[in-house]
């Protein structure tokens, strides 16, 4: 069996080689695909240089999974005449709310893997760190409604916006004036209310993205509503989390089925520090549960705190234990 990466030279791209590096999958060749830009430049992995090949001439029939890392456009141009010679596992938003494709993080709906028509789509980073949290708890408890207020760092708009991150910081800390290129407002000892385009109701596609992508993996009766923030952190995503069930719960339940959530690690010692920051999950497969309490507003709901690496387990990781579970069945 040979993969393939589409996009190999970008954050996810490299993040995707990195996993793979380390993954006990099977597998005979790795071949590497990008523009025109980046095509001809050379990537380490496993001990010998591999040639970045130009995507306008790649045969896709040389690998039996292709992962695509570069954007909705690439992924509307080029996934479905990929899709005619490999199974695709598609990183972009393009291809999440189409019905017959399956929208699927293995730990929550893995099932799914067995309709796909050679099209899997991975979900939004900070919906993906989110149904991990929230699967064990609807099983449990049926969930009624979700409010989610996030902070996303950087890495999320890519190379780009980080390299941004640090130049801003430079000239802040220099007393220079400072020129937004990737971002509406500065980014540097800033928040900003404010990701991806904004809809007629006035959310934003990121915040819609997160309610219909949890709806289509968990449950279509969730009642989801979101905030996106960007903020200044380089990698890792976090969130704060209000749970409404249709019932009351035992809180200690909650703990309990938490703890043993898959992909997930509580970390909750109600004392300074006893929790996780997105600087502590960075570079960190799993993903974290934090202040968990009940909510004493509402006695049927609880908040929570959930930090992730963005470009790991919300995106490359994802798309690698999907392959792993696909290649278990070919």
């Amino acid at each position: 069996m040979n993969f393939a990466i589409i996009g190999a030279s970008g954050n996810v791209g490299r993040k995707t080689i990195e996993i793979l590096e380390k993954s006990k999958i099977p597998f005979k060749e790795l071949f590497l695909v990008a523009s025109k830009k980046s095509a001809g430049k050379k990537i380490r992995f496993r001990n010998k240089d591999i040639k970045i090949e130009n995507l306008e001439n790649y045969d896709f029939s040389k690998a039996q999974i292709t992962f695509f890392a570069a954007g909705s456009q690439i992924a509307k141009e080029w996934a479905p005449k990929a899709a005619k010679k490999t199974i695709v596992i598609d990183n972009s938003s393009y291809f999440r709310m189409q019905k017959e494709v399956p929208l699927v993080v293995p730990e929550v709906n893995a099932d799914q893997l067995e309709n796909h028509k050679n099209i899997i789509s991975n979900p939004n980073c900070s919906t993906m760190q989110m149904v991990l949290a929230l699967k064990p708890l609807h099983d449990e408890y049926k969930i009624k409604r979700v409010i989610v207020s996030t902070y996303q760092a950087v890495s999320g708009a890519g190379k780009a916006p980080m390299d941004e991150l640090i130049s801003q910081t430079k000239d802040f800390l220099d007393n220079k004036k400072i020129n937004s290129k990737n971002f509406t407002k500065q980014i540097a000892f800033n928040l900003i209310p404010h990701i991806d385009l904004f809809d007629k109701d006035g959310y934003t596609k990121e915040e819609l993205k997160m309610t219909n992508e949890t709806k289509k993996i968990l449950d279509q009766e969730i009642d989801v509503t979101a905030t996106c923030v960007r903020v200044p952190v380089r990698t890792g995503h976090s969130e704060s989390i209000n749970i409404e069930f249709d019932n009351l719960y035992d809180f200690e339940n909650i703990i309990k089925i938490l703890k043993d959530a898959p992909g997930c690690k509580v970390i909750d010692d109600r004392k300074d520090g006893g929790y996780i920051t997105p600087l502590e999950a960075e570079g960190d497969f799993t993903t974290y549960i934090s202040r968990i309490r009940k909510d004493n507003s509402n006695v049927k709901a609880i908040n929570i705190w959930v930090v992730s690496d963005n470009l790991l387990k919300g995106a490359a990781l994802n798309t690698v234990q999907i392959a792993e579970h696909l290649v278990k069945k070919l």
